[in-house]
C-alpha cells in the first residue's frame, strides 16, 4: 500500500505536465496530416498489445506477468516521449499530437483489451479479476482530469503555464525514477529471479515495436522526420499509468503485475537512447 501513495501523486503530476504542453490544436492534427497520426495510433493502440500477448504467450509468462506485460503495451507513452522526439530531431508537434490522442484514447481502449485478454492469462485460476468500472474511473481522475486542468491553465495563463512547465518538467523524471526506484528495492528477489524469461521478453517487446515503427512508417510513406518520431511513440511506454493500474487497491491491488512495467521503463530507455544516438549520428 505504502507505494500506491507514490505512484498516485506521479502519475497526476505526469500528466498535468502534458497537459500544459498541449493546445487544442494539437488534437486537430489528424486532419491536416492523417498519415503518420494514423501510423502511430495502430503501432500503439493496436500493434504493441498484439505483440505483448504473443511474446507473453512464447515466453509462458505466470499470470502476473502475462497481465503486466499486455497492461504495459496498453499505456502509450507520456511527455518523455516528445522529449526524445526533440533530442532525436523528429516532428515534435507530432510528437505532442500524438501523445495527446493516445492518452485519451486509451482511456477506452485499455479496459476493453485488458477484458478481452484477462480469460487468456490464467488470471482466473489464481482469483484475479479486473473491476473494469473502477479502472475507467481511475484513469479519468488520475489521467483525463490533470490533462484537462493543465490545458485549462495554459490556456487561461499562457505565460504562467510555460514557467510552471519549465520547473515540473525538471522534477517528473526524477520522480519517475524514484517511484521505479522503490518499486525495485521492494521486489528486487522476484525482479531478478525472473529477469531471464521476463527481461528477454520485455526486450523483444520493446525492439519489435521500435521494428513496428520503422514498418508502419514505410507502408505510410512518412518522411525522416515522421519516422523517428513514429518509432519513439511506439517503443516508449507510460509505466507510471501502468503502475498506478497495477499497485492501485481500486484495480488490481498487486504490485507483482508492476514488475514488467519497471523493466520495460528501463530497456525502452536503453534502446532508445541508443536510437536517438544513432540518429544524431546519421546527421
Amino acid at each position: 500500500m505504502a507505494t500506491i501513495f507514490i505512484v498516485i501523486p506521479v502519475l497526476a503530476l505526469l500528466m498535468f505536465e502534458l497537459g500544459l504542453t498541449l493546445r487544442l490544436s494539437d488534437f486537430k492534427l489528424f486532419l491536416k496530416r492523417p498519415r503518420p497520426i494514423f501510423a502511430g495510433l495502430v503501432g500503439q493502440i493496436v500493434c504493441l498489445p498484439i505483440l505483448a500477448y504473443f511474446l507473453a504467450s512464447v515466453f509462458h509468462l505466470s499470470p502476473l506477468f502475462f497481465i503486466g506485460v499486455v497492461l504495459i503495451a496498453c499505456c502509450p507513452g507520456g511527455s518523455s516521449s516528445n522529449v526524445f522526439s526533440m533530442l532525436a530531431k523528429g516532428d515534435v508537434a507530432l510528437s505532442v499530437s500524438l501523445t495527446a490522442c493516445s492518452s485519451f484514447i486509451t482511456l477506452v481502449t485499455l479496459p476493453i483489451i485488458m477484458r478481452e485478454v484477462m480469460p487468456a492469462t490464467g488470471a482466473e485460476a489464481m482469483e484475479i479479476h479486473l473491476p473494469v468500472g473502477q479502472l475507467i474511473v481511475q484513469n479519468i481522475v488520475l489521467m483525463f482530469v490533470p490533462i484537462a486542468l493543465g490545458v485549462w491553465v495554459r490556456k487561461k495563463w499562457k505565460k504562467a503555464a510555460t514557467k510552471l512547465n519549465a520547473i515540473l518538467s525538471k522534477t517528473a523524471l526524477p520522480l519517475l525514477v524514484l517511484l521505479v526506484t522503490v518499486f525495485y528495492i521492494q521486489h528486487k528477489h522476484t525482479i531478478l529471479d525472473n529477469i531471464g524469461s521476463l527481461g528477454s521478453c520485455i526486450s523483444l517487446l520493446v525492439l519489435l515495436s521500435m521494428g513496428t515503427g520503422v514498418l508502419l512508417s514505410w507502408v505510410g510513406r512518412l518522411t525522416g522526420k515522421e519516422r523517428k518520431t513514429i518509432v519513439i511513440e511506439i517503443g516508449m511506454q507510460n509505466a507510471a499509468q501502468s503502475i498506478a493500474i497495477a499497485s492501485s487497491p481500486f484495480v488490481f491491488n498487486n504490485d507483482t503485475i508492476a514488475i514488467p512495467a519497471i523493466i520495460y521503463s528501463l530497456m525502452m530507455n536503453i534502446f532508445l537512447i541508443a536510437y536517438v544516438g544513432l540518429c544524431k549520428m546519421k546527421k
